[in-house]
C-alpha cells in the first residue's frame, strides 16, 4: 500500500463521514447553528474548529507530501478555526468547508503523493516547535493520520455530547460498502 492509497482515501471517507455527523445534527436540532460553538472543555476548540483543522489535516497531508506550499485555502482554514471561539460560523459553512476539501482530494492524481514520500519533512508550528522526520511514511504514520483522527474524533465526540443520536455505524458508514450481501443487521 502507498501513502496515497493510504491518506487520500482515509481523507475521504472521514470527511465524508464528518459531513454526515453535521447533516444528522442539522436534521435532529432546532438551533445546529449553535452546536458549532459546542466544546468538551472550556480550553478546548469548538465544533467549528475541530471540523476546520480536520479539514487543514487533509490539505496539509497532500501538500506537505508533495513538497509545495499550501494553498490559500489552509489559511483561510485556519483563520477561521483559531477566531472561531468569537465567530464559530454555521453549520452551512462547516459543510462547504468539508466540500471544498473533498473536491481537492478528488482531485489529486493517483501517486500523486508519492514521489515526495522518500524525502525528509520539516512541520514548523506556529508555538515554536518544530519536527524534522526521515520520510513521508513516518510523517503519514506519526503525524498526518493522527492529527487528523484527532480533529475528526473530538468533533464526533462533541456531537455526541450535545446529543446528537450518533454510534459506532455513524463512524464507519464507508464499511457498508464491503457488508456481505443478507448480512445487513436488523433494524
Amino acid at each position: 500500500m502507498t501513502i496515497s492509497q493510504l491518506l487520500v482515501p482515509t481523507y475521504t471517507q472521514m470527511l465524508q463521514a464528518l459531513a454526515g455527523w453535521l447533516r444528522k445534527a442539522k436534521d435532529g436540532s432546532g438551533n445546529a447553528d449553535a452546536l458549532m460553538a459546542a466544546r468538551l472543555a472550556p480550553d478546548m476548540f469548538p465544533l467549528s474548529t475541530q471540523v476546520r483543522f480536520a479539514c487543514v489535516q487533509a490539505f496539509e497531508g497532500v501538500y506537505r507530501l508533495r513538497h509545495e506550499a499550501f494553498p490559500p485555502e489552509v489559511d483561510i482554514l485556519l483563520n477561521e478555526g483559531r477566531n472561531a471561539g468569537e465567530q464559530p460560523g454555521t453549520m452551512a459553512d462547516a459543510l462547504a468547508r468539508i466540500d471544498e476539501t473533498l473536491s481537492m482530494l478528488i482531485d489529486v492524481a493517483p501517486g500523486a503523493v508519492d514521489s515526495g514520500a522518500p524525502l525528509p519533512l520539516s512541520i514548523e508550528l506556529p508555538m515554536g516547535i518544530a519536527f524534522d522526520l526521515d520520510d513521508g511514511a513516518q510523517y503519514a504514520r506519526d503525524w498526518a493520520l493522527s492529527q487528523f483522527y484527532f480533529h475528526i474524533m473530538t468533533a464526533y465526540a462533541i456531537l455526541r455530547n450535545q446529543g446528537v443520536g450518533l454510534g459506532k455505524a455513524d463512524y464507519v458508514a464507508h464499511m457498508f460498502a464491503y457488508l456481505r450481501p443478507g448480512n445487513a443487521p436488523a433494524a
